[in-house]
């Protein structure tokens, strides 16, 4: 069964959860696993295509959008229904559960403080409870 981690941070920064989610995205890779990083729109799928590049300096996360025609890269960025070749790990950033996502080993949810975040995440929780998914909670400090 699906493995469901959510990350809860403590501010409302935009830009703070996405940086956590290259974070998760590159230890995900580090550890040999391939990834789908789920957005909700082609302006954020392109926002997550830069951010991998410079999130952090020293920093190699070979990725792609999901309409690149080779998707050889062990991370695909997408807004879309996830690849069949990416089972591994889903990193959800979108505001709804992701259709597919049962068929991922893992599933990283990031929640912040932002009020909308906030009621999404819990709505996801409760789907996620009510389908008999075991969940982890993962608190994370302003560090």
């Amino acid at each position: 069964m699906t493995r469901i981690d959510f990350y809860i941070l403590p501010g409302s920064d935009p830009h703070a959860r996405r940086v956590m989610a290259c974070r998760l995205v590159e230890k995900a890779y580090r550890q040999g696993h391939s990834l789908y990083l789920k957005t909700d729109s082609e302006e954020e799928t392109c926002l997550f295509d830069d951010l991998l590049w410079t999130f952090r300096q020293g920093s190699f996360v070979p990725h792609e959008p999901a309409g690149s025609p080779d998707r050889e890269a062990p991370v695909i960025i997408g807004h879309e229904l996830p690849p069949a070749d990416r089972r591994d790990v889903l990193i959800n950033m979108g505001v709804d559960t992701p259709p597919g996502f049962e068929a991922f080993e893992r599933v990283a949810e990031l929640v912040d403080q932002q009020e909308s975040i906030k009621l999404a995440g819990r709505l996801r929780y409760r789907q996620y409870q009510s389908d008999g998914y075991e969940i982890q909670t993962h608190p994370l400090d302003r560090a």
